[in-house]
């Protein structure tokens, strides 16, 4: 899962982009709002944490900006422990969701898991080819019924194929899904990835698009 977090408190901001990544989520954190209107309304993101609170522009104007768009990416808002009003206000705007402040990190991790589960129209829906199975929500692989350990990134790439079956997956795009933007990360990287996914799964599983990507074919009718 990708996360764009949109906080100014970096106390709050660091906590929240750690726990996050201790749970497989990457998190690209913009800290203004000012600089979330130019990115908000091209953002890719799977979820987008908000806070309500924002120097340069509130919360809320950039949801209601993103609604007016026709944007639908799942939003979470951040709102103070007592403030109901900013709450109602919020899910009026067009939030999916709210926490208020101070919260759990596995409460956080888990509602944003559920709201990707519910954009994605999917939530109790395994990724299957030949006889690998994948569990998006656990991020746990299967094949013919053995449970095949995969660290975060291995796991998060694997279900991007599976998604685009069929279809080529660049490099550019990998990148922005297994990555933050504040994390360095080597060229080969999703390579070597690829690498560790062939010895696991199958070397004939993920096809290489020389310069251009991977992909995993469809299956044969």
């Amino acid at each position: 899962m990708h996360v764009l977090l949109i906080e100014d408190d970096a106390l709050v901001g660091e906590g929240i982009q750690v726990g996050l990544r201790l749970q497989g989520v990457t998190v690209d954190w913009i800290r203004d709002g000012r600089q979330a209107t130019g990115v908000l309304p091209e953002s890719d993101h799977d979820v987008v944490i908000l806070d309500l609170a924002l120097p340069g522009r509130s919360g809320l104007d950039l949801l209601r900006e993103l609604r007016s768009a026709g944007r639908t990416t799942p939003v979470l808002i951040l709102t103070a422990f007592d403030a109901v009003e900013d709450r109602v206000a919020g899910l009026d705007a067009g939030a999916d969701d709210y926490l208020p402040k101070p919260f759990d990190l596995q409460e956080l991790g888990a509602r944003l898991r559920a709201l990707s589960r519910r954009r994605q129209g999917r939530a109790n829906a395994l990724l299957r080819h030949g006889n690998l199975q994948f569990d998006p929500a656990s991020l746990e692989a299967t094949v013919a019924g053995k449970i095949v350990s995969l660290p975060r990134r291995e796991a998060m790439l694997l279900q991007l194929l599976l998604e685009n079956r069929g279809q080529v997956v660049s490099l550019e795009r990998i990148h922005d899904q297994l990555y933050g933007w504040d994390e360095g990360v080597e060229s080969n990287a999703p390579a070597v990835h690829v690498h560790n996914l062939r010895r696991k799964l199958g070397k004939e599983l993920i096809e290489t698009v020389r310069g251009v990507g991977y992909r995993i074919a469809r299956e044969s009718a």
